[in-house]
């Protein structure tokens, strides 16, 4: 679901994730019609870095049990 919304709408993925200024600047990015294809590639690699980041902290819980 949030790869859908990191390509329809950039901007608001970044607030879903909690980079509400990453999601101003890329909101902006986004009303240009050429900084639409950038503001898709940069929302859809934080995504990729968030989900990443959230199994390395699930992997480091569970090894401290």
């Amino acid at each position: 679901m949030r790869l859908i919304l990191a390509i329809l709408l950039p901007w608001l993925q970044f607030f879903t994730i909690g980079r509400p200024i990453a999601g101003g600047v890329c909101l902006i990015l986004q009303l240009t019609l050429i900084g639409w294809i950038p503001a898709v590639i940069w929302s859809t690699f934080a995504l990729n870095q968030y989900e990443n980041d959230k199994k390395l902290e699930s992997l480091k819980q569970n090894r401290t049990l």
